[in-house]
């Protein structure tokens, strides 16, 4: 058995770039390998300024998250939500050769008067697709190995390979997996050659293992896997998008969240992921003007530590399960 292409996710532990152990990341874009920089420094997550940030430092930093060719070199503030106000900027500035196996080898130089205006963004090729979908949550299996996308076949394939495959590519939950598509949708080029073995809680198939497979499948075996869209969350009935009802968006429909075990944390998730200030603690009173929502009540018992970055990534009761009524739908108050 070996690792599926090479190692590391989109976060990867090594060489500390102040000597002690460090972890990068890309965060905001549409997968893991696309985002803005944030490396992480005396256990905080910092971004990176951008003079000097060129192509060079994309490729080692897409080579450090095994996130395949470096594609383009971005501003960090294109990718949502909005750099929070308290958050550092990293107080060094990478210049890389692109040779590099991870930035913590990159020459560093100190960096003066940086701001968030100048976070540093990179975009990297994903090693998994979906193609020929209604959009890119659904749609054929494909993986790039060795420079080549390969369909995969139907055998040795199973939805919890499906769930990691969603969870890759940032949609939301595997919803289907059919085995064998139709033939407008099948593949028209090379079938992998090797079979993957996932538990469906890895977060990339960088860390199932695999294994060298000899088969004789055609493209009417192909894989075909659906994901739920990527999680969403808005307030309603307020001012501003900053304040009112939270609603989160699950199965293509807007919900409302019951306030059991709901605090300050969790209002701290919303207010950073949608790109507003911090939460302000209105009375009950001022709450209560955005009024109750109708429909479904799609999450109870949500449980923050503040630090999330997605509402999504709290625990919480499973979808649809609440024992509530629309009196105790979560209203949320952040700064502008």
């Amino acid at each position: 058995m070996a690792l599926l292409f090479s190692l590391i996710l989109a976060i990867c532990t090594g060489p500390g770039i102040l000597g002690s152990l460090s972890r990068v990341r890309l965060v905001g874009g549409d997968h893991r390998c696309e985002g803005r920089v944030e490396v992480q420094q005396d256990d905080e997550w910092v971004t990176v300024c951008d003079d000097y940030w060129n192509m060079d430092a994309v490729a080692v930093l897409c080579r450090e998250l095994d996130c395949g060719e470096a594609k383009k070199t971005m501003s960090g503030t294109v990718y949502g939500p909005v750099t929070p106000k308290d958050q550092k900027v990293f107080t060094h500035l990478f210049r890389c050769n692109g040779i590099e196996e991870s930035l913590s080898q990159c020459k560093k130089e100190d960096a003066i008067r940086c701001s968030h205006t100048e976070d540093a963004g990179a975009v990297c090729e994903q090693s998994v697709r979906l193609a020929d979908g209604p959009g890119r949550c659904q749609g054929r299996v494909e993986v790039k190995f060795r420079g080549e996308w390969s369909s995969v076949c139907q055998a040795g394939w199973s939805f919890a390979v499906a769930k990691v495959v969603c969870r890759q590519l940032g949609c939301g939950r595997a919803t289907l997996t059919r085995r064998g598509c139709n033939k407008a949708t099948q593949g028209q080029g090379a079938i992998w050659q090797r079979k993957a073995s996932c538990s469906g809680q890895e977060v990339s198939l960088q860390y199932c293992l695999s294994e060298v497979w000899e088969h004789n499948c055609t493209h009417n075996e192909d894989v075909w896997v659906e994901c739920e869209d990527p999680f969403g969350l808005k307030l309603v009935g307020g001012r501003s998008r900053c304040e009112g009802r939270l609603e989160v968006l699950h199965k293509g429909e807007w919900g409302s969240v019951c306030d059991d075990d709901w605090g300050q944390e969790a209002d701290r998730v919303v207010c950073r992921q949608l790109g507003c200030g911090e939460p302000l603690s209105p009375p009950v009173k001022v709450r209560r003007r955005f009024g109750p929502g109708a429909g479904r009540i799609w999450l109870d018992d949500v449980n923050c530590s503040g630090k999330e970055l997605s509402l999504e990534q709290c625990p919480h009761r499973s979808w649809g399960y609440h024992n509530c009524n629309h009196r105790e739908d979560v209203a949320v108050v952040c700064e502008e």
